[in-house]
């Protein structure tokens, strides 16, 4: 029985210490009976409390681990609908679709391109964290044979694909020391799936024929003793699919419905054959809210929106996505080239840094820590003014890489020039640019001059 905000308030340790980034216990109790809160952000509670209060703890939607050895991902433990309320928590996982239908050409493009296919941005890599690999055949030994060559071929989580328990047993012999995500348990075939899926382990995915017998599905998994499940309503067009990824996420989360309470696996991969329609439809997905989609294709082209996306949705909205406060080499710079500066705030770097390199000059970029925030507003709160800049310049060691001492400061904060003339005597400061778009123009006069 879940409990109430005054049942979880009676066991905590009342001192209201703000310890768990709430102004009192109760607020973090109502919280945590909400769903939109961890019992681990309290540091003090008891170990009886904590035993008590396991149930009203636990996330609404269970955290479910897919692969292993360097290959998993945690999927689930949302708390809330919408991502101003909190955060969201675990990022969708994007998975690759290959058949054992498909020629040896096609299957090892996708394993190049999976392979290939790997982007830093902002301090974060993104990837492809699945592959999907479908028994499309019937040829438990051809599957065996494609599993084996994804399994030595790459470094992704595995989800083996057929509804045949049999089938999946030959393919656990070859992958089940992964932690593969088996696919699927069906009305039809749930006894021999979830049985394999518990005797090995291993987390089962639930494909139902719409919610209600998705809930059915559920309901019967977590009688058999399954716990690390994922939920497929079995829609295949976009509008049924998208309609049940909010309503599961709705069941889950407001209206506390245990079968609901699991991440959710989308598939456009099987919906169209219109590739353009297949990454629009993706794109929808992941915002509303599949933990894992699967595509047919490996290409960079179709990825890397996917993987901003994914970037840009589950960063925390209460801290501003920043990239690491050092200098930067924006092509090849040596002892003559500009030195510039400017804040953290991961956009303001991606738009200089880009405007520096289509100048085709080679210069120094220097990122000063300012919290995350952008020229105007760093410099307004105080992060961005002469004397952290100057300590900046002093610790940064650029003065050992360059022969000359001309710093160039962003338009925006001309202001600033003469309090930093102070702090670093040694150098010239030069205000450059008001705009990203006349930077180019500006470092080739600056190197012309």
């Amino acid at each position: 029985m879940a409990l109430s905000g005054l049942d979880i308030f009676k066991l905590l340790p009342k001192t209201n210490c703000g310890d768990c980034k709430m102004p009192t216990c109760l607020a973090f109790a109502m919280k945590l009976a909400g769903g939109q809160a961890k019992l681990e952000d309290c540091p003090h509670v008891s170990d009886e409390a904590k035993e008590k209060l396991a149930d009203a703890a636990a996330p609404p939607i269970r955290g479910v681990i897919v692969g292993s050895d360097g290959t998993e991902f945690k999927t689930g433990e949302e708390l809330v609908l919408y991502r101003h309320e909190k955060r969201f928590v675990n990022p969708a996982a994007i998975g690759v679709l290959v058949k054992d239908t498909e020629s040896d050409d096609e299957i090892a493009k996708k394993i190049d391109d999976m392979n290939k296919d790997s982007w830093e941005r902002v301090g974060q890599q993104l990837e492809i964290k699945l592959c999907a690999v479908k028994c499309e055949s019937g040829d438990a030994g051809k599957f065996k044979a494609l599993l084996t060559k994804i399994k030595d071929g790459t470094k992704v989580a595995i989800m083996p694909m057929t509804e045949d328990a049999s089938i999946m047993e030959a393919a656990v012999e070859v992958v089940g020391d992964k932690n593969p995500l088996l696919y699927c348990g069906t009305t039809a075939n749930l006894d021999a799936m979830g049985k394999l899926a518990l005797d090995k382990g291993l987390p089962l995915v639930l494909k139902g024929d719409g919610l209600d017998s998705l809930a059915d599905l559920s309901e019967k998994a977590t009688g058999m003793g399954l716990k690390d499940l994922v939920l497929d309503p079995g829609t295949r067009n976009l509008k049924d699919t998208f309609e049940s990824m909010v309503a599961i996420r709705r069941g889950a989360l407001n209206a506390k419905f245990k079968p609901f309470g699991f991440p959710t696996i989308a598939i456009p991969a099987e919906e169209t054959d219109d590739i353009f329609f297949e990454g629009a439809s993706a794109g929808v997905y992941i915002a509303k809210y599949a933990d894992i989609v699967v595509v047919s294709s490996a290409e960079a082209w179709l990825h890397y929106p996917l993987q901003v996306e994914i970037q840009n949705i589950y960063t925390d909205p209460q801290k501003p996505m920043a990239v690491d406060s050092k200098f930067y080499e924006i092509g090849s710079p040596g002892p003559d080239s500009p030195v510039l500066v400017t804040t953290n705030f991961s956009l303001t770097y991606f738009i200089v840094s880009g405007e520096i390199e289509s100048s085709k000059v080679d210069a120094w970029l220097g990122i000063v820590d300012s919290e995350g925030q952008s020229v105007l507003t760093a410099w307004a709160a105080g992060k961005f003014v002469p004397d952290v800049i100057a300590k900046f310049i002093t610790k940064s060691g650029i003065t050992e890489k360059v022969n000359h001492r001309k710093l160039i400061i962003p338009g925006y904060v001309a202001q600033i020039s003469g309090e930093l003339d102070e702090e670093l005597p040694d150098w010239e400061i030069m205000v450059g640019p008001r705009e990203a778009a006349d930077i180019s123009t500006y470092l080739r006069n600056f190197v012309g001059a």
